[in-house]
């Protein structure tokens, strides 16, 4: 597979020198450096003027070693730009978190660096020096955050400043050394006029995505693995009215909201001695008592699903919540299989009841083959037929055909539906546009 990312600039040197021979040159530089500076002054000076300071120092020290590995002015500037990510930033994995197009960083060893940019994934020619170098930049990550990773705790959860999310596997559970995915989110947070310019749905959405959020329908936002659901969960969050308060639930802190009225809580890891664990559950049963307009939660996966439905049941109505799912019958599914995995005493028949009543609207976002997310489907639940949850499917996208140049092409289209829930448009005062819910409606991509 021919490698397309230009962002390194290491490779020129890599081709004059050998890689093990570079790398030990950098390393020595580095830590020559480590021996000048004072590590502790880092937090307190001003980082233009640690930057300045470090660049100075490190280009004064390769002239010293001009003998050693003979540079040009380009090569030089080239490691002293790693040399200053080293030192401040996360070494060879900065120039990936500067570059806005990059959606995910996965960290297979420390030689193979894959990055995701516009839904594709492609290697790179970026790596570290070894297993121990790349230990430091994930040692440097997680206590940023609290946390800590050994082998009595290989596995490990944390985020970056910038709230992208880190997860880190190291020996003895990863067998070719330490790994690192890095789930990087927008520092500009999409709104819906993006979605419909990157076809992820179409305008004449956009009124009856608003109204179900103003309306204070309760809505499941389910999809696979990166297909966009946190995006689309942030985007559905911009129609909340601002005198409203807000209570996010999340597991790693993923969420933009940007209202004002607005209480964060995060779940918290057990210490080393097994205590202090704080899931889901606790804080959604926590945040009953915190006077909430809205809940949400950022994703939906244990026992909590039987609290967040009871919360909905009880007048914490317009919450949303994201759930792993291929379909919005899986989604039932794995909601009903969630609350019996928590060993909740309850029929079949009455779970079912308790999860049409709460859950008004499920949306079903989908990843496609060009790496393109789509609104795939819009169903609304209509209540139970003997021991089956009913829904009806008010919207769809359906895939046609892949053109030449790999991109997915179909239509988008209403199923002729009138939905239950336009009366309750018709009491907030609400209003859309009934004619665009005729069958005739299509809009081809």
């Amino acid at each position: 597979m021919e490698n397309n990312f230009s962002g390194s600039e290491t490779r020129p040197i890599l081709d004059k020198y050998l890689p093990d021979e570079y790398f030990e040159f950098k390393s020595k530089i580095h830590e020559r450096l480590l021996d000048i500076i004072d590590l502790s002054m880092i937090e307190s000076v001003d980082q233009e003027q640690l930057d300045r300071q470090i660049r100075h120092l490190t280009e004064k020290i390769l002239l010293e070693q001009a003998n050693v590995m003979p540079l040009n002015f380009k090569e030089r500037e080239t490691i002293i730009s790693e040399i200053v990510d080293e030192v401040l930033g996360l070494g060879p994995l900065e120039p990936f978190l500067k570059d806005p197009t990059i959606s995910d960083i996965l960290v297979n060893s420390y030689k193979q660096i894959y990055v995701e940019r516009f839904g594709k994934l492609e290697p790179t020619d970026v790596r570290f020096k070894d297993d121990e170098h790349l230990m430091k930049i994930i040692d440097k990550i997680v206590s940023l955050v609290g946390r800590r990773i050994d082998e009595s705790t290989p596995m490990v959860d944390a985020r970056l400043s910038d709230g992208s999310r880190v997860n880190v596997v190291i020996p003895p559970i990863a067998l070719d050394g330490p790994m690192m995915s890095i789930r990087r989110f927008a520092v500009i947070p999409l709104e819906l006029e993006d979605l419909v310019a990157n076809q992820t749905l179409v305008p004449e959405l956009r009124d009856i995505l608003m109204g179900l959020v103003k309306a204070k329908l309760n809505i499941l936002i389910s999809g696979g693995t990166g297909s966009g659901k946190t995006t689309f969960l942030n985007v559905m969050s911009r129609f909340i009215p601002e005198n409203e308060r807000i209570v996010t639930i999340e597991d790693a802190a993923e969420l933009q909201l940007k209202q004002r009225h607005l209480v964060r809580m995060e779940t918290r890891p057990a210490n080393i001695e097994g205590k202090g664990e704080i899931l889901q559950r606790d804080l959604v049963i926590n945040s009953l008592r915190m006077r909430p307009s809205r809940i949400i939660i950022g994703e939906v996966r244990g026992a909590e699903a039987f609290d967040m439905l009871q919360a909905m049941n009880t007048g914490h109505d317009g919450s949303l919540t994201t759930i792993h799912a291929n379909s919005p019958r899986d989604a039932l599914i794995r909601l009903e299989t969630m609350i019996s995995m928590a060993n909740f005493d309850i029929p079949s028949e009455f779970l079912r009841r308790f999860i049409s009543s709460a859950i008004h609207i499920i949306v079903q976002i989908a990843r496609q083959v060009d790496g393109k997310r789509k609104l795939i489907s819009l169903q609304e639940i209509t209540g139970m037929e003997g021991n089956v949850i009913t829904t009806q499917e008010v919207f769809h996208f359906k895939q046609t055909r892949v053109d030449a140049e790999g991109n997915v092409r179909g239509r988008f289209q209403f199923n002729g539906i009138r939905p239950k829930f336009l009366e309750k448009f018709r009491i907030a005062g609400i209003r859309v546009n009934n004619e665009q819910f005729d069958p005739s409606f299509k809009v081809e991509v």
